[in-house]
């Protein structure tokens, strides 16, 4: 009885505080304001609750109110066009609450529609309730809010009582999203998912709305194949005017990757708030650390200078490998090498060729084989192979593993436009490759290419030096670039090296296959060549 007491008590006083201030004219209600300005205005009406700045109201930056204005920007008919905003910046920037008031804002301020459906999403359920969690600080500090706003603390939900809005926390571990309608979703640190399936659960659950709104808001990602370097992409393409697309608007701070990342200068083209809110003593420290320990480098130009950089420290350097990227020219006839990386059963084949020409420039081809169910290898690797392969740059075979037949009909045409002199393979499975080729009669002279110590360290040098000095091409091929970017080297006692496939963080058939193919054509073709002389 004290409870429902209570309850009724708790309710009444609700009452009392919404009748007060029912004739209040909040600073978001002024008719002059724009439909950005109103949005500005509530977000500026919310109360600070931790920080430096905590119990001041809050006051958005110039970088905070031209993304407010870009993605409430309006047009002839009053509709807002943009329908997905990205906002990529480097930590501690402000991120979750921006994201927090824009959803108090589409739940019951300015932007609230009868009955709408508001959601956060997040990897993870503590990460999915660091946005629940600001946006109860900010009602708990604002008397209108709290007298209007249910907290259901246990499920991480908010209901607006005026409009029968729902705000809730979601993670990807969430059982269901279907039967969703949502009209703004915010996707918290997109950057650090391991998939896109409940990107796309929210993205697609939107349609029934009139102006649905999907905030991304995160640091880069640091893969090109992870689902925020997609967006960031196609939202450069965008802006490049490539692609016409008022629906999409990005809004990225990013440290180019040239950059010093050591200097002041650098640090605030990623972190906007830099000696604001975000505390430039404590970029220097990181940076400190970073540039003692150089383990911590890539982190450091990922998470704060908001850079495309795998935190673990890879074989490939990026911008060394995208420098080589101009497109591959073959003639018909051409002498080239090749090599071939075949798959296990349900693995990956790759097949490589290079061509020397003129100006002693390798020619990069790559050939690849996926077996398997294409969409079901899609989603359990979470590779965009679907995508590559109706782009062309792999075949599903949609068999249920590796078919050496279809492989060599491959290499016995490629033989036919040009001329291999040979083909480097490993031991894996090189019987039921020869007796295909042996079938059709195929002539091309197969040249074993151990996976050790002793063949690969030398064909690693060889590869790395080439891009160093950008003496190859291979024109951004998608798989191929995801090999290189995943590759990792372990070296033995002697100092030699070689790629790891066991401990590199995803496929990287393909990079082998190009070392044998370098290491075919360079060395075993001329086992006494100084192969630095041949390089230099």
């Amino acid at each position: 009885m004290a409870l429902e007491s209570w309850a009724v008590a708790s309710l009444k006083r609700r009452e009392e505080v919404l009748k007060r201030l029912e004739t209040t004219i909040w600073p978001w209600d002024n008719p002059s304001l724009s439909r950005s300005g109103r949005v500005c205005a509530f977000l500026e009406d919310l109360t600070i609750t931790q920080g430096k700045l905590h119990g001041s109201k809050l006051r958005l930056r110039r970088f905070q109110k031209d993304f407010v204005d870009h993605v409430y920007r309006t047009v002839e008919d009053g509709r807002r066009p943009v329908r997905t905003a990205v906002l990529s910046v480097g930590r501690k920037n402000g991120k979750t609450q921006l994201a927090a008031g824009l959803a108090l804002a589409h739940l019951c301020g300015p932007e609230a529609e009868p009955r709408g459906e508001v959601y956060s999403c997040a990897n993870d359920r503590a990460q999915a309730g660091k946005i629940f969690t600001e946006m109860c600080a900010l009602i708990k500090n604002h008397e209108y809010l709290r007298a209007r706003i249910n907290i259901l603390q246990h499920s991480k939900t908010l209901i607006d009582l005026e409009t029968g809005s729902q705000y809730v926390a979601l993670s990807r571990e969430a059982k269901t999203k279907l039967g969703l309608s949502p009209n703004f979703v915010v996707h918290d640190e997109l950057g650090s998912s391991e998939g896109r399936e409940l990107f796309d659960a929210m993205n697609t659950a939107m349609g029934s709305r009139v102006e649905p709104l999907m905030l991304v808001i995160s640091t880069q990602a640091a893969e090109d194949i992870a689902p925020m370097s997609q967006l960031i992409d196609y939202g450069l393409r965008v802006k490049a005017r490539e692609i016409t697309d008022p629906t999409f608007h990005l809004a990225l701070y990013t440290a180019p990757i040239d950059d010093d990342p050591w200097i002041p200068e650098t640090w605030k083209k990623a972190n906007p708030a830099l000696d604001d809110f975000r505390s430039l003593e404590d970029v220097e420290r990181q940076a400190q650390q970073a540039q003692r320990l150089p383990s911590l480098e890539n982190a450091f130009r990922n998470l704060i200078l908001n850079q495309r950089v795998a935190a673990e420290v890879r074989f490939m350097e990026r911008t060394a490998w995208k420098a080589c990227g101009k497109k591959p020219e073959i003639p018909d006839g051409a002498k080239v090498w090749a090599a071939l990386d075949l798959g296990a059963t349900r693995d990956m084949s790759a097949l490589i060729l290079i061509y020397k020409d003129y100006d002693q420039i390798f020619h990069v081809r790559p050939y690849y084989w996926l077996p398997g169910d294409v969409k079901a290898r899609t989603d359990a690797d979470r590779v965009p192979y679907d995508t590559w392969a109706k782009q062309g740059h792999l075949t599903a075979t949609g068999e249920p593993g590796t078919d050496p037949a279809a492989i060599a009909r491959k290499i016995a045409e490629l033989n036919g436009k040009y001329r291999i002199q040979g083909l480097a393979f490993d031991r894996w499975r090189i019987a039921d490759l020869r007796r295909e080729l042996n079938a059709i009669s195929c002539p091309v002279q197969l040249v074993e290419h151990g996976q050790g110590f002793k063949d690969m360290s030398p064909a690693v040098d060889i590869l790395e030096r080439l891009v160093v000095q950008q003496r190859i091409r291979h024109g951004n091929h998608p798989v191929l670039q995801w090999n290189a970017f995943n590759a990792v080297v372990v070296k033995d006692p002697a100092g030699s090296r070689k790629l790891d496939k066991s401990r590199s963080v995803g496929r990287i058939d393909g990079l082998v296959a190009l070392a044998m193919a370098f290491s075919l054509a360079l060395l075993k073709a001329e086992p006494d060549i100084d192969v630095r002389a041949l390089i230099a």
